[in-house]
This record gives C-alpha cells, structure tokens and sequence, in this order.
C-alpha cells in the first residue's frame, strides 16, 4: 500500500516551458473562462485554480500518484480557492483543539506538500517549493468576468456564439474562434457603428472596442440577456462585399 508519508518525488519539465491551452487553441493563453480550466478534470489532464491563477498539476500528479494525490485528483478542472488563505498564500489552518496547536485545514484529506499534524521523521520536504507557490505551475490567470459575443462570416453565413474573457483582446478571442474556422487570421473584423461597418483593433479589448459588456444594464432592466449578444461581422480580406 502507498505510505501517506511517502516524499512527494522530483519532477521536470520536458520541452521548456509548457504551451497546454484549450481546444482550438495552439499557445498558451493569458487568460482562461472556467469552463476552460473545467474540462482538464482527471489525473492524466488536472488543472485546478486559486485565487484567479490556473494550475497545471499533469505532470506533478504524475510524479506522485498516491493517497495525497487523491485530493487533488477528485477536485480537478475546479476552483479550489476556498482551500488556501488569501492574504498569506498558504492552505487555512485551524487551532486544534486536542494538540493546541495550528495546523492545516484540510477536510477533504491532506494533499501533496502539506505537512502532516503530527510529528514525524518520514515526513520529506526535500521537494523544494509548495506546488500551491510554484510559479512554473501556473499557466495564466482565471478571467474575472466572462462574456459572450457572436461572430458572424459575412462569406459563409455562419454564426457562431463564444464565451470569451473580458481581458482578451480580439487576437486572442481571434484565436478561440480558430476552432470554429481555422483561417480566422485571413479575416478582418468589423462592428456596425452608426449604420456603417468599421474595422476593429486587434489588440484592444472589445470594451476597448467600443464593445461594452452591458449585461449588468440588462439585468436592472429585468431583460434576458440571452435574447441579445454582440456582435462581430468578419469579412474574407478577398472578399469582393468587404464593406
């Protein structure tokens, strides 16, 4: 059987730094929705976030499979913030009322890097950093507000709907939509100002863009927001309608 005291083993990266994004996408992203962070939810895939940052734990998982792996294993693709303080960084800690003493607050099982309560010679801190303060691990940051905007190919008719980070620029929400047309770089996007279509800067925000997120007017006005997205139009440089 695994010893729960066992030392939590080294590991490396291999390749250089990690490029792991989501579907349709081909680099790693600044910015992730849940959703996102949501379906890398085994031991073989496990992304968990703390505090807006997105972990990747595959390969520490990997490394050391094993009861205090478990923990982390049953929560993957999910927010585990509520597990850490977030002023000190560091897992909660409660005073034990038998010891008299603070230790760790971990009602779904101690997990990888967190000592034991209890004093012992086999306990091994030789893995160097807590993987919850390993900042290789982290591979962007959870959006604080997600949005969802429409884009409409102007050449084919087809209307797709995507949810998007409100931090991303039009690039990388361009590189989103690279999974529903993979020759997304060989349009030029527009937004309808005053009845006329104008292009957009790719490298703001869709606020930025004059694209406000006006779900929240929505919801004062007691109005569904799902009858009402935004809208880009993306026009084929060749195409001969380009407005």
């Amino acid at each position: 059987p695994w010893s729960t005291s066992a030392p939590t083993r080294r590991w490396r990266r291999r390749g250089g730094p990690k490029t792991m994004a989501t579907a349709g996408s081909s680099s790693r992203r600044r910015f992730y929705t849940p959703e996102d962070v949501a379906v890398h939810n085994c031991a073989k895939d496990i992304w968990v976030s703390i505090n807006y940052r997105v972990f990747d734990l595959t390969e520490l998982i990997s490394a050391n499979r094993g009861p205090l792996a478990q923990p982390l294993i049953e929560v993957a693709g999910q927010d585990i913030s509520h597990w850490f303080d977030s002023k000190t960084g560091g897992v909660k800690t409660f005073m034990d009322p038998v010891r008299g003493v603070r230790v760790p607050y971990t009602p779904h099982g101690r997990f990888l890097h967190v000592p034991p309560p209890e004093p012992t010679a086999a306990w091994n801190t030789d893995f160097g950093t807590a993987w919850w303060l390993d900042e290789d691990l982290i591979i962007g940051r959870l959006t604080e507000k997600t949005r969802k905007v429409q884009i409409v190919n102007v050449l084919t008719h087809q209307t797709d709907l995507l949810t998007v980070c409100s931090e991303e620029t039009l690039e990388e929400i361009r590189d989103r939509y690279m999974e529903y047309n993979k020759h997304a770089q060989s349009y030029t996007w527009k937004k309808l100002d005053n009845d006329v279509f104008v292009p957009m800067d790719m490298e703001k925000t869709l606020d930025e863009n004059g694209v406000p997120d006006e779900s929240e007017e929505f919801e004062k006005l007691g109005i569904d927001f799902d009858y009402y997205y935004p809208v880009i139009h993306v026009y084929f440089n060749d195409d001969l309608t380009n407005a």
